[in-house]
């Protein structure tokens, strides 16, 4: 790593930590919080609706009596495992097809890249409802209905990286020197285009964490009693007026969870930017 760029990095690391701190927190909250927090989030009690900082319930309970801080806490985890499974198959998927098509290139890779083309015009949250109406509620189907319809995305900006390292010398002289296709493709593309490719993934990340959310919400998602952020807002907005807490902290969760997904791939892209590095 070069003094400019430690320099830089640096200079601009207050910000810039700021999504990245948020996103581990949550992070550890859904890895270490059902630990820490000894409540059920599923027993039902006859304390119902009890106000914040009622003793024994910090954030108080909600319409079934439940703790709200437990179900808080236990929500992360099936929203966040959702999230990171489908955007890992999103990139697994968008980075292979982008991969062979900007190698092949030619007709195959015209063929491959209209099939992309056509998936990314038809509306994604669409596509995913369709699936899981399809395969039927519950997190699997919602692993593979996010996935799939975030690969495309990821496949084209794959193809394009791939098609412009392709040119490059040291991917022509690796081809002369008789390395076979699959191994410059691994050795020589992939490490290249890995950065972008990065900061993307992490950005789908908050994409499928609101289409988890949202599909959650509306009863398509992760199916009750399970404790999920999305189900807990379409729950709890009965009491908006008179307990507004149930709507206003798993939706203002959710929302610190995809905005810092969104400026912790913008801060990944910007110093993995080498143009930005002069």
């Amino acid at each position: 790593m070069s003094e400019r760029w430690r320099a830089r990095a640096f200079a601009r690391s207050w910000p810039a930590a700021i999504p990245w701190l948020g996103l581990a927190v949550l992070v550890l909250v859904a890895v270490l919080g059902p630990l820490l927090v000894g409540a059920d989030p599923v027993r039902q009690t006859n304390q119902a609706l009890l106000p914040i900082g009622a003793p024994g319930h910090p954030l108080g309970t909600d319409d079934l009596g439940r703790d709200e801080l437990a179900r808080l806490v236990h929500g992360a985890r099936p929203l966040l495992a959702v999230a990171f499974l489908a955007t890992a198959l999103a990139s697994v998927l968008g980075t292979g097809i982008g991969l062979l098509a900007g190698v092949a290139g030619g007709r195959a890779e015209g063929a491959v890249m209209r099939v992309v083309d056509l998936a990314l015009a038809f509306p994604s949250i669409l596509l995913v409802i369709l699936v899981v109406a399809a395969a039927g509620p519950g997190t699997m189907s919602l692993v593979i209905a996010i996935g799939v319809s975030l690969a495309p995305g990821l496949a084209r900006l794959a193809r394009a990286l791939t098609a412009r390292e392709a040119a490059r010398d040291y991917v022509v002289a690796a081809r002369l020197g008789g390395t076979r296709t699959p191994r410059v493709m691994v050795q020589e593309i992939l490490p290249n285009i890995a950065g972008p490719m990065l900061a993307q993934v992490v950005m789908t990340l908050s994409v499928a964490a609101g289409y988890a959310a949202g599909l959650s919400y509306l009863g398509l998602g992760i199916q009750p009693p399970t404790p999920d952020w999305g189900y807990m807002v379409q729950a709890g907005q009965e009491f908006l007026f008179t307990a507004p807490r149930l709507v206003v902290l798993p939706a203002a969760l959710t929302l610190v969870l995809v905005v810092a997904c969104n400026f912790a791939g913008d801060d990944l892209r910007d110093g993995l930017d080498p143009r930005g590095v002069a």
